[in-house]
């Protein structure tokens, strides 16, 4: 599911609680004397110290995929898989891949509200959850050859895509733009939620997995989405640098970036399943 992190009022917030410097500029002490005499009002914290880049951005997010990979390929041998019962090929589900969904979860969530702690919870986030994404996709491609690798250059295709379209400014992130997929985006965790709970007492949303015309339909639609959530991560991460965010705001650009990337693989895995049944 797509990230929580960049919003407006969060940075808005910690842009009012730390004024970042100008690159070349002087802050003097009006009450001095006019000798440029600098002005020292403390020591610099840890969160304060630097400001945020798109360089520093992508190295972060560097890290954190290249964790999330390795967390992921010990998922994928974790996973018991396949094996035959009945003459049927089954797949079993490590259960320790859903403590890394939870923790991962939790790992965005705080860092949502605790911006200068993603830098720590980033990689957690990346090795719990990474290990539930190998075990996913182990199951997928135990049942359907090859859709991995399908959803895998996908996933590079559109963002990829996404990313030009942005550059270019064919896709431009409005006000009006922010609200409709950030909106949207709300209504499909509150739709996933819901399923989660109906699933819990045995119950199930048929559509969400139905490779029937209306469950591919939803499908396309949700990649849809995904892939607008990444012009929203390019846009926060451009105005970031620009405004001079603080630079712990890196881990922070860089794991929500990840965590809608993702979410952009998963949805594609289901859609691809999807396509493969009919």
């Amino acid at each position: 599911m797509s990230n929580p992190l960049f919003n407006e009022k969060r940075m808005e917030a910690d842009r009012a609680g730390w004024a970042s410097p100008i690159v070349g500029q002087t802050v003097t002490d009006p009450s001095l004397p006019a000798t440029g005499t600098p002005f020292n009002d403390g020591p610099v914290t840890p969160w304060q110290k630097g400001v945020m880049t798109v360089n520093g951005t992508i190295t972060a997010t560097a890290s954190l995929f290249i964790l999330l990979l390795i967390s992921a390929t010990f998922g994928w041998f974790a996973s018991e898989g396949p094996t035959l019962e009945n003459g049927q090929e089954t797949y079993t589900f490590p259960g320790i891949a859903m403590v890394g969904i939870v923790v991962g979860f939790v790992a965005v969530i705080v860092s949502a509200f605790k911006p200068m702690w993603a830098k720590f919870l980033g990689p957690i986030y990346a090795l719990c959850y990474g290990f539930a994404v190998g075990a996913i996709s182990h199951g997928y491609e135990t049942f359907q050859n090859g859709i991995v690798i399908q959803a895998a250059g996908a996933t590079v295709a559109v963002v990829f895509a996404m990313l030009v379209l942005y550059r270019t400014r064919i896709i431009k992130v409005t006000d009006r733009f922010r609200r409709i997929v950030i909106g949207a985006t709300m209504g499909i965790m509150l739709l996933y939620l819901v399923s989660f709970a109906i699933n819990i007492f045995g119950g199930d949303v048929a559509f969400l997995n139905s490779p029937s015309l209306l469950g591919i339909g939803f499908s396309l639609f949700v990649c849809g989405l995904a892939a607008m959530n990444l012009a929203l991560d390019f846009d926060l991460i451009e105005r970031g640098s620009k405004e001079g965010m603080p630079k712990a705001y890196e881990w922070v650009a860089a794991l929500g970036l990840v965590v809608t990337i993702v979410w952009l693989y998963l949805e594609l895995l289901r859609l691809l399943s999807k396509l493969q049944q009919r």
